[in-house]
């Protein structure tokens, strides 16, 4: 594992390796997301469940279909929706389909909107919020254990 530096220079390659690995990660959920759409059936693809709050994940990708090293999915928040302060014990890939989603990291925020990505690593702290139109991300997590503990918590939909 590397140590962090106060040198600007490593600081800079320590940044890139980062940004580098997230890279590579997105890139192969999504490789591996359009494989699997290739190779799905005619019927929709992915479970959905439903948070106490009401967000809903499908889950796209996940144990079943590419094992425990990554997972992917659909994330739709409703409108004026507060996650409170929380972490994961993956990195957590947030890329905003439609609608804003008000990303905050240990204490940063920034305003997410269609096309833009934030992520998370632990142990960050991180909070999503919504206005009144809602989100919908893609939500990549690595590895893909997260899901589980996720979904252990929010119920199936039918």
């Amino acid at each position: 594992m590397m140590q962090a530096s106060t040198h600007p220079g490593r600081r800079a390659v320590q940044n890139g390796l980062r940004r580098a690995l997230l890279g590579a990660a997105l890139s192969a959920a999504l490789t591996l997301a359009a494989a699997q759409t290739v190779a799905a059936q005619p019927s929709p693809q992915g479970t959905t469940y439903r948070s106490p709050g009401g967000t809903t994940l499908k889950l796209i990708l996940g144990d079943s279909t590419v094992g425990p090293m990554v997972s992917m999915g659909e994330l739709t928040f409703p409108p004026n929706q507060d996650s409170g302060e929380h972490s994961h014990g993956s990195i957590e890939i947030l890329y905003v389909l439609s609608g804003e989603l008000e990303h905050t990291a240990n204490g940063v925020t920034t305003l997410l909107k269609p096309g833009m990505t934030g992520y998370v690593k632990p142990p960050d702290k991180i909070r999503h919020k919504t206005g009144a139109v809602g989100a919908k991300v893609l939500v990549i997590w690595v590895p893909g254990e997260e899901a589980n503990r996720i979904i252990s918590r929010w119920k199936k939909e039918p």
